[in-house]
């Protein structure tokens, strides 16, 4: 695996607040989430913007909806020339092999992950809405769904990483939001973790906000989080 492991999210409310976060960063020390507040706000041109600027873009839409649709969704984001797309687990197999179906076969291929479990969602939150289980058991199962019907990984807490990495393989990429460096607060994150110990329990990418983006310097607060991520990546090898 090559290139960043952080993915900085540019969960802003509109392009000029997200481009002039984005002037401060490097393509080589992160990539970037664009989510649904600021997709809605901005659109594809400012994704086109992001990439000519030379970064990798996580197009973070959580498509959910009948396999048709999703398919249809999926081709236009492998237009859009991204380089990571999601899909909720929750659509189930025909969802997700129509998904998978609709990236194949392009000359840039982007990586496609599903959702498993929110990471506002904890046990309480999951009986609520009628899953069965604790979160961990839960995003087993759709991680497993997921690998089965030809994804790339999934998204998942980082609690859950370490599970998902030992029972889907090295190979099968685990993307984790949730991240806050000790200090931080959680925010309404409920299953949160450290950037060197998400890495250690088998995290691939680290979906990091507002420890970036609400910092006074967002520069030295990402190259702190790279430092910390580099010496977690060293002390547990490849």
């Amino acid at each position: 695996m090559s290139g960043p492991r952080v993915i900085v999210a540019l969960d802003f409310a509109s392009a000029d607040a997200a481009l002039a976060l984005v002037a401060r960063l490097k393509p080589q020390s992160c990539r970037l989430k664009v989510g649904q507040e600021l997709f809605t706000a901005a659109g594809p041109a400012l994704l086109e913007q992001l990439t000519q600027r030379g970064f990798d873009i996580f197009l973070d839409l959580k498509f959910h909806d009948i396999p048709n649709t999703v398919a249809g969704a999926c081709r236009a984001a492998v237009r859009l020339g991204v380089w990571m797309m999601n899909v909720h687990a929750l659509g189930g197999r025909a969802m997700l092999e129509a998904a998978r179906d609709a990236v194949a076969g392009g000359a840039q291929r982007p990586q496609l992950i599903a959702v498993t479990l929110l990471t506002s969602m904890a046990a309480d939150d999951m009986k609520e809405i009628g899953l069965a289980g604790d979160p961990a058991g839960a995003s087993l199962r759709l991680a497993k769904l997921a690998q089965a019907s030809g994804l790339d990984g999934v998204v998942c807490s980082a609690q859950e990483a370490q599970l998902l990495k030992r029972e889907c393989g090295m190979g099968f990429r685990l993307v984790t939001p949730g991240i806050r460096p000790a200090h931080d607060a959680k925010g309404d994150q409920q299953r949160v973790m450290t950037p060197a110990a998400a890495v250690a329990a088998g995290a691939d990418y680290l979906v990091i906000g507002r420890p970036v983006t609400q910092a006074r310097d967002p520069v030295a607060a990402l190259d702190a989080i790279n430092l910390e991520i580099a010496g977690a990546v060293g002390s547990t090898g490849p």
